[in-house]
């Protein structure tokens, strides 16, 4: 009987080394290469010369005439209690804020903005160097108020009026626009009108020439307004009205612009 070879031949390759398979198993295929990494490309940034620039601010000023004041006055009063104290001072600022409003000023036109109580101490000369501590003779109470006034032609009325009412304190008055926004608008394009001016002035000296706006920003604000008219407080005023210059506020607007130059 003829035995069959083909089991002889699968038992011979299974008796390879195993190392000798796992060898054969890892090989690459015909024809398989191994990949290599390209270099990177250098940034464009730092091949490409930064853009030549300018940078120039102009200031711009608009002026108008105030609509609004802000008053700011207070009642004082002094008494042996602290009691009695607030009580004359809250009768009298009454008063005055009764005669406010009688005036035509608004609720939201009247604010408190300090109410304080003080102690009036005495103090005593020194005896055989012995200091004795101050005493309390009496409290002061200072209730100030701060009015809008929109209709300036009532201002003096309103001054005088709050004087003979019991107002003996303060009389600050900063004359004020309620909405500015016009006069900002007009300082800006003053502003931006200087700053370019100025830049081709600039550039036209050195002979290059002015290119696109970059940047722009603005710094803007109108300057501090300032008291116009302070008054010392007098129960017995005999002004029927007291005379009052309201003159004009002054807006001003800071503009920064960067342009790029051009050959």
């Amino acid at each position: 009987m003829q035995r069959s070879t083909s089991s002889t031949r699968f038992s011979g390759l299974s008796r390879l080394p195993a190392l000798g398979l796992a060898g054969l198993l890892l090989l690459p295929a015909a024809g398989t290469a191994f990949a290599q990494q390209s270099p990177e490309p250098p940034p464009r940034e730092s091949t490409r010369l930064r853009e030549a620039t300018i940078r120039v601010s102009g200031e711009g000023e608009a002026s108008i005439a105030p609509d609004m004041a802000i008053l700011t006055f207070s009642v004082v009063r002094n008494s042996q209690t602290a009691e009695v104290a607030v009580s004359d001072n809250s009768t009298a600022m009454a008063a005055v804020m009764a005669a406010l409003k009688a005036q035509g000023i608004a609720d939201r036109d009247l604010q408190t903005s300090n109410f304080a109580i003080h102690p009036q101490y005495r103090h005593s000369e020194p005896k055989d160097g012995v200091v004795e501590p101050p005493t309390v003779v009496g409290y002061e109470v200072t209730n100030t108020l701060t009015v809008r006034v929109r209709d300036l032609p009532k201002l003096g009325a309103i001054l005088d009026r709050s004087v003979k009412l019991g107002v003996n304190q303060g009389g600050q008055i900063i004359f004020t626009n309620d909405d500015p926004e016009a006069a900002m608008t007009e300082a800006r394009k003053n502003a931006v009108e200087k700053a370019m001016a100025k830049a081709r002035t600039l550039t036209e000296t050195v002979g290059v020439g002015l290119g696109r706006v970059i940047e722009i920003s603005e710094g803007a604000g109108p300057r501090p307004p300032q008291p116009m008219y302070r008054m010392a407080m007098a129960r017995d005023s005999a002004a029927e009205s007291v005379p009052l210059a309201s003159g004009e506020n002054t807006y001003s607007v800071t503009v920064n612009i960067t342009f790029a130059l051009e050959p």
